[in-house]
């Protein structure tokens, strides 16, 4: 069976690895893909947003189905232009995926449809925005409306604070497009969840719960990331709570989106605040979550090709189920120099073997065309998983490999999983 699996990251590393795993004569290849990729398979020079690129790539390759890691690609509407050709695909259209890609719609879908979440109002003026502030106090949460690389939020603390967010996005326009637009939302206090569901657009599986860190620097300080690392399972997710999330968030979603002729398929992630009135949604993303994917698949002992597949084909998902593997993983992310402004690129990399129980995960990575080896290429360069039978055992085990990985400037947290790791003390 052929597969095409498109981005370049430590999510799209981890999602191969994991198929493989599923069936080892999988004949995989990845577009564009990274250094750590191409040992799974066929890496091709082809952007992940270039749909037409793709298209024709699978229809030559007779690629069997493609697998959507980023939001980049769904959102420019590479899998309605798959079904269209006939192409079995795993992901949601670009009109299901507004769900993550503009946060207007999203807020307006849940509170049309009693889903529970912040109040929020959209902006586009800043003298309007900071009314909106005014009329919230503080703490108050400043988003992007559009795609911003999981970068464009801020949590003011003081007026001064919101104030400068606004302007940051509204005038200086730090996340281009997609800050055209706003969002002033109210704070939730809480813990927050990842929560994962494959679904065939009516029914849904829910994945195991995972929390990522999305701070650069230890104590959740430092600005806002793509996520430095993730872990799993998380103790708070009680399969009482999870049944919670899917009766009054994802399911509900999935229907209100059925209503809007916009069926989702593919992988829902919901970006949940636990708080003293239940889990709530932060945010909704269309795909698979980087690093949590890093950190939930190496637990997963059920087959995610068999389920990426059927939704892929167009079957149902009645009846399914997922088996996990009863351990605990925690990922680090490594980071360059720069990060998360301006990453430098082409720093050498050392990477010790592995020892048993660690993954190595390529995000950032490429092959120097002189010397063949290993160099940074990137914002977030690898994504280290550590497996353990307990949650203290995996946070060791990818911190004690994370600190034996060398390239100068990297930047790591050392201090993932620690809400868990305070709970167990």
């Amino acid at each position: 069976m052929k597969v095409l699996i498109v981005g370049s990251g430590a999510r799209e590393h981890a999602i191969a690895w994991k198929l493989r795993r599923d069936d080892p004569s999988l004949d995989i290849t990845c577009a564009p893909g990274n250094a750590g990729i191409s040992e799974l398979g066929e890496c091709i020079p082809v952007k992940a947003d270039d749909v037409r690129g793709l298209l024709g790539y699978a229809a030559r390759a007779e690629i069997d189905f493609t697998f959507v890691g980023p939001e980049a690609p769904i959102a420019a509407g590479i899998v309605d232009a798959f079904r269209e050709a006939g192409r079995p695909i795993f992901g949601p259209t670009r009109a299901a995926a507004e769900i993550e890609t503009s946060k207007r719609f999203a807020k307006s879908l849940m509170l049309n449809a009693g889903i529970p979440t912040a109040m929020a109002s959209h902006h586009t003026s800043p003298d309007d925005a900071l009314r909106a502030v005014s009329r919230l106090g503080t703490p108050v949460v400043i988003k992007a409306s559009g795609l911003a690389a999981g970068k464009g939020v801020v949590i003011a603390r003081s007026s001064e604070e919101a104030e400068r967010a606004i302007y940051m996005m509204l005038q200086d326009r730090a996340f281009g497009d997609a800050g055209e637009e706003i969002l002033v939302e109210e704070f939730m206090e809480g813990e927050e969840l990842s929560l994962f569901a494959i679904t065939d657009g009516t029914n849904a599986i829910p994945m195991l719960a995972a929390q990522d860190h999305k701070r650069l620097l230890d104590g959740d300080l430092g600005p806002n990331t793509g996520g430095m690392g993730a872990y799993a399972p998380v103790s708070i997710a009680s399969s009482a709570l999870i049944g919670v999330a899917m009766d009054t968030i994802i399911e509900p979603t999935l229907r209100a989106l059925h209503v809007e002729n916009r069926i989702f398929t593919g992988l829902l992630y919901a970006g949940l605040m636990i708080t003293a009135d239940g889990p709530k949604v932060v945010e909704f993303n269309c795909r698979f979550g980087d690093p949590e994917t890093e950190a939930i698949l190496p637990l997963m002992d059920s087959s995610l090709l068999d389920l990426v597949l059927a939704v892929s084909r167009g079957e149902s998902l009645s009846g399914a189920d997922i088996r996990w593997s009863g351990r605990s993983a925690v990922t680090h992310v490594l980071a360059a120099h720069g990060y998360p402004e301006e990453a430098r690129k082409g720093d050498h990399i050392h990477l010790p073997a592995p020892p048993s129980g660690i993954h190595v995960f390529h995000a950032a990575t490429a092959r120097d065309r002189e010397t063949d080896g290993l160099i940074t290429n990137g914002g977030r360069v690898l994504a280290i998983t550590g497996v353990g039978d307990t949650i203290e055992e995996a946070a060791l085990s990818s911190r004690e490999y994370a600190e034996r990985v060398a390239f100068d400037g990297k930047q790591f947290r050392r201090d993932i999983a620690w809400r868990e790791l305070e709970r167990n003390a």
